[in-house]
């Protein structure tokens, strides 16, 4: 029998490392791997792609994005390309001074270290759009940016109360200053002007495309549902993989409303059902334990440092009461539901260890394959329980490397002795742990191959500045396999991740062989060709 598909000219990428040099494809699967006696299965109709010395691997998998928020931004006032407040404001103006037609101006994106203490004010939106309200999350959307007229629409004045999952910025005299944190967003969020279903889905479309031209295969969208504001990508998702639109693989991480309790159970059961479709599945539960360390809210065991580096009486916020978090988990782990946990401080990470050990203690061993993305400080006593656990590491690995959220607005306030357990992903794996992967797309970029860098170097792309952490560094092969096996893992999607007979044909051809270089210019890799279930879904010019 002749194959569709034939790649010759390797290297491939395999799980025992490049041992093979040609891999055959019939139909949506994988049906040889091996060498020159692999290219016997092509016939006159056989599609052949000669490697030419480019690495053929499994497609990528991102753990843990936001496509749809992320398209959605693309089209509004983008400011993710901003590097400082002067550029941003220039940037919201333009935006606005193209778009007089917008009752709001609505878009994000803008990075925290641009501004003093990462946090905007309002008189520099005032100066450049004060007739209409302005709402911009920043790059990690834990924050918010809002002008004076936002302001007055939503009623928030200094006698306004901080809601009790976030908190409203204010100067000296109480006057709130224009930046919003957590559950303060929605104050405003909630008066923006919502996508209509056709925009949501042309946002999944977009963004499906710029994944797959970066070799995404598959993801696990992190917040399927309603919150602060985002839109609920559900009808998108639902639609796209209805009308065969959707040709990534993926995943929907319902979402746990954090104000109700196991009430909300028996909807999560419904909307599972009703959402599956094709190659949209429902199965997981995003349970936003904590926020960011940046803005003082991850949940730390110990309290935050001030400037002086005194203890203060803040450790952050649980947005899960953690006394209830065990029996949530153990009810949904029970009707089979993954759980994905954002856990970014010490502290929601223990919470979320302890609440999957009462899971298996309660209801014993089980595929739910929870997982714990950001992992930003992990307590060293806790870094062995997620191989006893069984639980994923999920891991964003652009974030670990100096710059300067990092250095002015994190270290700072964690200590010598935390800073060092941020990111350490050396250890988990040498634990034994599984390690994700994953981008939180639209707060950083979805490049793989820019994450890969950053796993491997500890240091950004093109940076010439210290390393950070460098006993966390992990090798290529291990950072390939936990955006490919490892998210394949944690998704449920176990015929994927690898160059396997019999596997699906969700395969990648890279520009080069990074294996071929030094790890400096890992980051200078590019995506040639892209293939989901053996059809072409990307392919870059000249490839």
């Amino acid at each position: 029998m002749h194959a569709d598909l034939l790649f010759t000219g390797g290297p491939v990428l395999t799980p025992e490392g490049r041992t093979a040099t040609a891999v055959a494809v019939t139909g949506d699967r994988i049906t040889a791997v091996g060498h020159a006696e692999v290219r016997d299965l092509a016939g006159p109709r056989t599609q052949v792609v000669d490697l030419a010395g480019r690495l053929l691997l499994p497609g990528f998998q991102d753990a843990h994005v936001h496509p749809v928020p992320a398209g959605l931004e693309l089209t509004q006032c983008d400011l993710t390309r901003a590097k400082t407040a002067e550029d941003t404001v220039a940037a919201v103006r333009a935006y606005a001074d193209a778009h007089p037609e917008r009752e709001w101006i609505t878009g994000g994106g803008w990075s925290m270290e641009a501004f003093e203490g990462g946090t905007p004010t309002k008189e520099l939106l005032d100066s450049v759009v004060p007739d209409r309200p302005v709402y911009l999350p920043n790059r990690d959307h834990h924050g918010a940016w809002v002008n004076s007229r936002a302001l007055e629409l939503a009623d928030i004045t200094r006698a306004t109360a901080d809601p009790m999952d976030g908190r409203i910025e204010r100067d000296a005299s109480g006057e709130p200053t224009g930046t919003l944190q957590e559950g303060a967003m929605q104050l405003v969020g909630r008066l923006t002007p919502p996508a209509t279903p056709a925009d949501r889905l042309a946002a999944l479309l977009h963004a499906q495309r710029h994944l797959h031209s970066l070799g995404i295969t598959a993801w696990q969208d992190a917040l399927v549902g309603e919150f602060l504001g985002m839109d609920d990508p559900s009808d998108a998702y639902l639609a796209a993989a209805r009308d065969g639109s959707l040709t990534a693989r993926v995943v929907g991480a319902l979402w746990w409303d954090r104000e109700r309790g196991a009430e909300q159970i028996p909807e999560l059961v419904e909307r599972r059902a009703a959402l599956s479709h094709g190659r949209f599945s429902a199965g997981s539960v995003k349970l936003m334990l904590d926020g960011v360390a940046e803005t003082g809210t991850a949940a730390l065991l110990d309290p935050y440092l001030d400037k002086c580096g005194c203890a203060t009486a803040n450790r952050g916020t649980s947005f899960i009461d953690p006394e209830q978090l065990p029996k949530y988990v153990v009810e949904l782990d029970a009707l089979g539901f993954q759980c994905h946990f954002h856990a970014l401080g010490d502290r929601a990470v223990r919470d979320a260890l302890d609440a999957v050990e009462a899971t298996r203690a309660a209801n014993g061993p089980s595929d739910t394959r929870p997982h714990l993305a950001h992992l930003q400080v992990v307590h060293p006593d806790d870094v062995a329980r997620f191989v006893r656990l069984g639980a994923v590491a999920n891991i964003q690995p652009l974030w670990a490397a100096h710059e300067p959220q990092m250095d002015e607005l994190t270290i700072p306030f964690l200590g010598p002795e935390r800073a060092l357990w941020q990111y350490p992903f050396g250890a988990l794996l040498h634990s034994g742990a599984t390690l994700a992967a994953g981008s939180d797309w639209p707060v950083s970029s979805p490049d793989p191959l820019q994450g890969i860098h950053v796993a491997v170097n500890r240091v950004e792309p093109g940076s010439t500045g210290p390393v950070f952490l460098p006993g966390e560094r992990i090798g290529l092969a291990e950072a390939l396999t936990a955006y490919t096996a490892g998210s394949a893992y944690a998704n449920h999607l176990d015929d994927t991740g690898r160059v396997v007979a019999g596997a699906l044909a969700d395969l990648v051809v890279l520009d080069r062989d990074p294996f071929a270089g030094p790890p400096e210019e890992i980051a200078e890799t590019r995506v040639a060709l892209t293939y989901v279930g053996g059809e072409g879904v990307y392919a870059a010019q000249g490839a």
